[in-house]
């Protein structure tokens, strides 16, 4: 007889993707708590290279990089890791994931990493990366840490994204060099590719995923 039962779980043996837990983590990442929208970290880096959709791509690609290989690597040595030296290892890691997106963006695309200046290296303060490790990963098995830290970068990096397309329409009429608004009836926006603006871009992304989750709440009650 064929065998219909879930595969089990490469990390911990359970039944189904990680004991069940792999999509509402995935779930939880991305939208439930999402890290920029929800949970509102990370803003400094957010607010500060969202003025085009290009660099809010790349800044998104490394958070995902970083969340994955620093969760991975923290999971693996949990149990290694002395109590009171474990947030000293934690750094350590995600500094050497850091590092080497930095330096991948300086040999291969020197003209973003120009762009992106400090904003790479700062991650490494970043509390999401921090967060999850320290939250999430020292308790749990490398697969699933690896699920968590994929859904909190895809969650950061697909706001980013929204706040960085918004910014770079209303702001030059363009995306990522292609005319989107033209014409006399359009006029550039400067405020959106200033500081200000991607306050205002923001907060109305925080307060439309308030809204949903609000919306979806009340549908589950």
């Amino acid at each position: 007889m064929a065998n219909n039962q879930p595969p089990a779980c490469l990390s911990c043996g359970a039944k189904g993707p990680c004991g069940g837990k792999g999509l509402l983590t995935l779930k939880d990442g991305v939208w439930t708590s999402n890290p920029l929208a929800i949970q509102i970290l990370g803003i400094c880096s957010a607010l500060a290279v969202s003025n085009r959709l290009e660099n809010s791509l790349v800044m998104g690609a490394a958070l995902i990089f970083v969340c994955v290989g620093s969760n991975l690597l923290v999971s693996l040595l949990r149990n290694r890791t002395p109590h009171r030296i474990r947030m000293i290892a934690e750094v350590a890691i995600i500094a050497t994931f850091v590092i080497l997106f930095d330096q991948f963006l300086k040999a291969f695309y020197w003209d973003m990493s120009k762009q992106l200046g400090p904003y790479v290296g700062l991650i490494i303060t970043n509390c999401i990366v921090m967060g999850r490790a320290e939250a999430f990963a020292l308790q749990n098995p490398p697969l699933l840490s690896m699920v968590d830290g994929a859904a909190n970068g895809l969650g950061y990096a697909a706001a980013l994204a929204i706040i960085g397309l918004f910014r770079e329409i209303l702001g030059t009429g363009e995306v990522m060099g292609y005319p989107v608004l033209a014409g006399e009836w359009y006029t550039p926006n400067q405020l959106m590719i200033l500081a200000p603006g991607a306050f205002f871009t923001l907060g109305v992304v925080i307060a439309v995923f308030n809204i949903f989750k609000g919306q979806e709440t009340a549908e589950k009650k």
